[in-house]
């Protein structure tokens, strides 16, 4: 089973924000999200150090109340030129909608395994939704894996979402 993102001392996070799925763990540099990652829920919360994860902590707050809300928080993920291609056709995915893999690899003039492959690299989860996207016959993977905890997230996501198949 994959397991979520652990916090270590190299790699503080600037909060950590407590969801009924997962701890968020929030990263930010002076002007931009770089990162937010599902950490297990054991986590402790931490209060944001910056403003800019404070606004993040908000808007996710926002999203966890109206899953229609849109962020507007900047991000600045990190990744290759085709990674940034699937993340910013994620971004278009409305909420309450899913596509499947091999719908944004045709859009993309890709193939699927490399969508799924990009959206396992998604630095930024939630504003970057990767959860909509899922298999032509079943929910798919998520968080490079299928089956465990990534996916009772992924399950309680497109369900906050009331998601219907693309």
């Amino acid at each position: 089973m994959k397991q979520l993102a652990h916090s270590t001392l190299a790699e503080p996070w600037s909060a950590k924000l407590r969801t009924p799925f997962a701890v968020l763990g929030i990263r930010s540099n002076d002007s931009h999200i770089t990162d937010i990652a599902f950490l297990p829920l054991r986590e402790k919360e931490a209060a944001p150090a910056d403003a800019l994860s404070e606004r993040a902590m908000r808007e996710l707050n926002r999203y966890l109340d109206d899953p229609q809300f849109t962020f507007t928080i900047p991000i600045l993920p990190h990744g290759t030129p085709f990674q940034q291609r699937v993340w910013k056709a994620l971004q278009a995915i409305p909420a309450g909608t899913t596509q499947t893999y091999g719908e944004l690899a045709k859009a993309l003039k890709s193939a699927p395994r490399a969508v799924g492959g990009a959206c396992g690299a998604n630095p930024v989860v939630l504003i970057i939704p990767c959860h909509r996207i899922v298999a032509q016959h079943s929910l798919g993977g998520f968080m490079h894996a299928g089956d465990g905890e990534p996916l009772f997230i992924k399950r309680w996501l497109l369900k906050h979402e009331n998601a219907t198949a693309g």
